[in-house]
């Protein structure tokens, strides 16, 4: 039905009407999703290998232009937190529409800053594009129940995980060829094309509550009161910590311990996202039929499976860069199987906060990851060799199934028809 915000499409869960491409009347078509859900990866690691052409433009120290990564993800994760309550109050359709907009003007900044400071405020600006990954699953959200919102999440997420893997070697061709700004004027375009897909295919999904921005947010702690909430949340943070914590680490690991060369590096390095393409496909496919919780615990294992099991071949001295980077596949395949499960679990234990649930979530998982990635910076040495960051990637792995196990736990304890806790 329409109402003052715009299509709404009540959450009935028997049937979505049929999707029509760039007609905000039907549900957003997976072209809009996929776009959105990309959007923040794009933005995140696009232009990293203009760093160096950037710090000598802006005459500046290396680690000062290297601030671009983490100020990026600390904000992102803050935006996170603020991004749910706010879409749950007034909508998913205004709020991404706003924060596009907002981040075509951060990007103009970033292209015409005179100094690294003034770039470095604009970058931070930039991170505003968490609307779209934290809404594009909010909107999942409101459209299917829990099952069929984990299968369709990772059906977008497997799309979405191409960006990562080719958006690094496309920003280097186009520093190469027109220099560092030729990435920023990318953002900008894409983010345009993005917005303008936005406007015309998405209308408002989420069902109107009636109640204040304050009176949402003081609706943080209904949420975070739920066991099962945490469980799911910590689930997901923790398995994705052990990839964070890999990225962290793996460029050491294979540069200095195996003195890999780099270009096979970059060729080794994506190996856990050839894992996270499979993990995503089979949850794209069998969510639905077994259900979130045991995908999510299938996907923890797998992820133990592959620190662990490099862990131990370091232990008995048979660790090799074939070990290493070819047991990071299930690492990657864990996480392609918990991320959108457990997406869709916390965003169904309140339905009704399912923004303010996507927001929080991603920021646990951003904030948390980004700590543990710069931890194991710091850890590792040629003394020590990979041994700090496999410790560190086994721990996670371990949390992960624990925090499952809670959700398990919590499920028995209370009658299905009690859900949510």
């Amino acid at each position: 039905m329409d109402t003052a915000r715009g299509a709404i499409y009540l959450p009935e869960m028997q049937r979505i009407p049929t999707v029509r491409f760039l007609k905000r009347s039907t549900p957003p078509h997976l072209i809009t999703l996929v776009m959105l859900a990309g959007m923040s990866a794009m933005v995140m690691n696009m232009f990293l290998p203009s760093l160096p052409n950037m710090t000598e433009y802006f005459d500046t120290e290396y680690r000062l232009m290297q601030l671009s990564v983490a100020l990026f993800l600390g904000v992102s994760a803050v935006m996170q937190v603020l991004i749910g309550p706010i879409s749950d109050s007034l909508g998913r359709r205004p709020v991404l529409l706003g924060g596009l907009s907002l981040f075509l003007v951060a990007t103009l900044g970033c292209i015409y800053a005179p100094t690294a400071e003034i770039f470095l405020f604009f970058r931070m600006c930039q991170a505003v594009v968490a609307v779209a990954m934290v809404l594009s699953r909010a909107v999942i959200r409101d459209l299917y129940d829990q099952n069929e919102s984990a299968s369709m999440i990772g059906i977008v997420t497997m799309f979405m995980s191409v960006v990562p893997m080719v958006s690094p070697a496309i920003g280097g061709v186009l520093d190469e060829l027109f220099g560092w700004r030729a990435n920023f004027w990318a953002f900008f375009i894409i983010g345009a094309i993005t917005l303008w897909v936005v406007w015309a295919d998405l209308g408002e999904t989420a069902t109107s509550t009636g109640k204040t921005l304050g009176a949402q947010f003081r609706e943080y702690p209904e949420l975070l009161r739920s066991p099962r909430f945490w469980g799911y949340a910590l689930a997901s943070g923790f398995c994705s910590g052990s990839f964070f914590a890999y990225l962290g680490g793996a460029p050491f690991v294979g540069s200095v311990l195996f003195n890999m060369s780099p270009s096979m590096l970059g060729l080794v390095f994506g190996a856990p996202a050839i894992g996270y393409m499979v993990g995503n496909a089979i949850t794209g496919a069998f969510a639905t039929r077994y259900g979130v919780n045991r995908m999510v615990l299938v996907g923890c294992f797998s992820n133990f499976i592959g620190v662990a099991g490099s862990l131990a071949l370091f232990a008995v001295g048979l660790g090799s860069p074939w070990s290493f980077f070819g047991m990071m596949m299930f690492v990657g395949l864990g996480n392609g199987l918990v991320i959108p499960n457990a997406t869709a679990g916390m965003l169904s234990v309140r339905p009704h906060l399912a923004g303010t649930a996507s927001g929080l979530g991603g920021a646990i998982q951003i904030g948390g990851g980004a700590l543990l990635s710069g931890l194991v910076g710091t850890l590792l040495t040629p003394e020590t060799g990979a041994f700090p960051l496999l410790y560190m990637m086994t721990i996670t792995s371990v949390l992960a199934m624990v925090s499952i196990g809670t959700v398990y736990w919590r499920e028995r304890q209370i009658a299905p028809d009690a859900l949510p806790d």
